[in-house]
């Protein structure tokens, strides 16, 4: 079963989420919402949760053994971890960027159309035009429209990143999330992914994890501080980096602790 927008402004509603490694309590009672078409940053120190947060929209926890979470977790309504779920739809419907480039030991073009073959979209002159409008969408198409065929392997690191957007984006999600997907990078690759990030909120829903303060100030609506396994603080993002409410969130943007 497909998932289908809503007209809810909160894409997700997270509620009363704890996340357990084993005897590990590492997420306690987390609430919050993620708004459609905004970008949505997680920060906080290392192990703090925010990690284990972002894996949970798209169940990429599945995977640990000995993980286990209680609470609620809805998207566009529907509880992503009722038994009904089909979880290849769900990550098909929420996307993701992970922290290093991982293109795949293909050309440039199967990266992209890779996820269309898997759902057996054969149509070439389809494929090929999502394929197109996928690397137009990730800033990347003028720099590699005539280098197709070439081993994505040859590219930039910043270079391999919008590709592993643009092959998120092939497939259609609602929402991308996004575990540090610039802590790879140089200056000048951070700041097209950056505007990137900016770029596509208008069409996707974003959750980016980020060690990176100054990222978070710069691209994200919204901003939740995470410390050690709660959420302490979330807001407007101009108010958790001004006025923030909570101590412990003014001495994290202070830079006193993380």
């Amino acid at each position: 079963m497909k998932f289908v927008p809503t007209d809810n402004k909160e894409i997700i509603s997270a509620q009363h989420i704890n996340y357990f490694y084993g005897q590990n309590h590492a997420l306690k009672d987390i609430g919050l919402d993620i708004r459609r078409n905004e970008v949505t940053a997680l920060i906080g120190p290392s192990g703090c949760g925010k990690t284990t947060f972002l894996r949970l929209l798209n169940r990429m926890n599945d995977l640990v053994e000995g993980g286990r979470m209680e609470g609620t977790l809805l998207l566009e309504g529907r509880n992503v971890y009722d038994n009904s779920i089909d979880v290849y739809a769900l990550r098909k419907y929420v996307g993701m960027v992970f922290q290093k480039p991982n293109p795949f030991p293909k050309s440039i073009f199967e990266n992209v159309a890779f996820g269309l073959r898997i759902n057996e979209q054969d149509e070439k002159q389809n494929i090929d035009d999502i394929v197109e409008k996928s690397l137009r969408q990730a800033a990347l198409w003028d720099e590699v429209k005539d280098d197709l065929k070439k081993s994505a392997y040859g590219l930039s690191g910043g270079q391999q990143q919008r590709l592993c957007i643009a092959r998120t984006l092939a497939i259609e999600p609602a929402v991308i999330l996004m575990d540090e997907p610039t802590s790879a990078l140089d200056p000048i690759s951070t700041a097209k992914v950056e505007e990137l990030i900016n770029e596509l909120k208008s069409k996707y829903s974003i959750v980016i994890v980020t060690h990176n303060m100054q990222q978070a100030s710069r691209i994200s609506d919204q901003t939740a501080f995470f410390y050690m396994g709660r959420l302490i603080e979330m807001d407007v993002t101009k108010n958790i980096f001004s006025h923030p409410k909570m101590e412990q969130t003014q001495n994290y943007v202070a830079g006193k602790f993380g």
